[in-house]
């Protein structure tokens, strides 16, 4: 339905894709029945969207808003990813009813390990708040052993810390650009929306990667009121972050106050069965969180050894409601 309203699509265009939508809405991975002959683990995604006939514009609708890919190496890829992540896209659709697939906590991000510190607590978790210049302790067979600060040591067996702690186990792969603006207005042609994220395809702008818009508001509790706070990033390409961002931020219309920000990423080098430290990558351009939470997944799986398994029965979820 969402797909279908677009203006993007003409009425031929609109009916191949509906056609490629209920093909994933039915595919089942169990279920050979819903293959149609296809093996979508050899087939790649170039070679599955073929067969339905979909324009170039259509494809980067689907590769990079539907299935978040970053840029256009999926085509070449095995069509399987690009079919589960849009079906994830779809059923986070119908989640929630208010037309997004996405969740966004009030008062910002800085509440999500604020959810997790409760969590944590209640299961005998000690949070040392505001710890300076945290140093990582090893033993003489190069593990971890404890982490020091202002002379204390807390004593441990495994450390999970980003890049930051870590630098002589991590490789420089990348910089983000972003520019942060602080506006008294809603991004233009977005029917006003208080909380809003525009992808712009690498193709469409001529560049190696995607570019990422993020605006939320007051209404979010994250600014005081009728101020919007707005985000454009992408993977630097050059080191004029001003000019690299200009398509991203001509979208916002006037702003109050604008900020440039550049920061190297960096992934981890490490063996961590050998020092049984377990560093995460650093945050990438993306403004929906995907990659980070496919990190946080990868990383929960080295360190536990088991799979994070967030199937949920719903009916037994709503039954317990009801009780």
């Amino acid at each position: 339905m969402e797909a279908l309203k677009s203006p993007l699509m003409g009425l031929f265009e609109k009916r191949r894709a509906r056609n490629f939508f209920i093909y994933v809405q039915d595919y089942n991975e169990a279920d050979p029945k819903t293959h149609q002959g296809l093996d979508l683990t050899t087939m790649s995604t170039r070679e599955l969207i073929a067969k339905y006939g979909l324009s170039d514009d259509t494809v980067d609708f689907i590769g990079h808003a539907l299935a978040l890919h970053r840029d256009d190496r999926y085509l070449n890829e095995p069509a399987i990813d690009t079919v589960k992540r849009m079906k994830l896209y779809a059923e986070s659709l119908a989640r929630f009813q208010g037309g997004s697939p996405y969740i966004y906590p009030l008062y910002g991000l800085g509440e999500l390990p604020q959810g997790f510190a409760r969590l944590s607590a209640v299961y005998g978790g000690t949070y040392m708040l505001n710890k300076p210049d945290c140093k990582v302790e090893f033993d003489m067979e190069g593990k971890v052993c404890g982490v020091t600060s202002e002379g204390e040591t807390a004593k441990c067996k495994k450390v999970v810390c980003d890049p930051s702690y870590l630098p002589n186990k991590v490789r420089k792969i990348g910089k983000v650009a972003r520019a942060i603006a602080i506006m008294s207005h809603p991004i233009a042609n977005t029917n006003d929306s208080h909380s809003v994220q525009i992808i712009l395809p690498q193709k469409q702008l001529g560049r190696k990667s995607d570019m990422y818009v993020f605006c939320c508001s007051y209404t979010h509790n994250v600014a005081p009121k009728g101020k919007f706070i707005a985000f454009v990033s992408t993977e630097a390409e050059s080191d004029n972050p001003q000019s690299e961002l200009r398509p991203g931020i001509d979208l916002l219309g006037p702003v109050d106050e604008l900020f440039f920000d550049i920061y190297d990423r960096y992934e981890p080098v490490n063996e961590p069965s050998l020092d049984n430290c377990f560093v995460s990558m650093s945050y990438d351009a993306t403004t929906h969180f995907e990659t980070t939470v496919t990190d946080v997944l990868n990383m929960y799986t080295m360190i536990t050894g088991k799979t994070v398994d967030l199937s949920v029965d719903l009916s037994a979820a709503s039954a317990a409601e009801e009780y």
